[in-house]
């Protein structure tokens, strides 16, 4: 259950020949984000878990489910945006039902990876489905 946002990045990398450039794909998704306001870069929406710095600020409501999130890595930022993409705008019953990691496997992301970054994923995954199940 992928919204039509997440099919366009996965059209998108498979479109490109190689990870250098999926990477520097997810990198200018990261960087196209709007900027999460420094006022909300403290430890109630820091994601644990993570190597790099990580915030996620839910914008939720029974109907639908939004955040906003930073890094302070491009990579990460890039992740971000792409889980913003995976989830924003369904309802918190249906962000319960998305398989992110499987989708990540799907677009060949999880798998090009380093393990730090994976735990980091599993972690902001974690965080999402944790506001949801709050808002469900």
């Amino acid at each position: 259950m992928a919204t039509a946002a997440f099919e366009d990045i996965a059209e998108t990398l498979e479109f490109l020949d190689d990870w250098e450039e999926r990477y520097r794909h997810v990198i200018e998704l990261g960087k196209a984000m709007p900027p999460l306001d420094d006022s909300f870069h403290v430890p109630a929406y820091k994601v644990e878990g993570c190597a790099s710095q990580v915030w996620l600020r839910p914008m939720l409501t029974k109907e639908r489910f939004d955040f906003q999130g930073d890094s302070d890595a491009m990579i990460v930022r890039g992740l971000i945006a792409i889980l913003h993409a995976l989830y924003s705008g369904l309802t918190p019953a249906e962000v319960l039902k998305v398989d992110a990691l499987a989708e990540f496997t799907r677009i060949g992301l999880k798998d090009n990876l380093s393990a730090q970054r994976s735990n980091g994923l599993r972690a902001m995954v974690g965080r999402i489905r944790d506001l949801a199940e709050a808002a469900a």
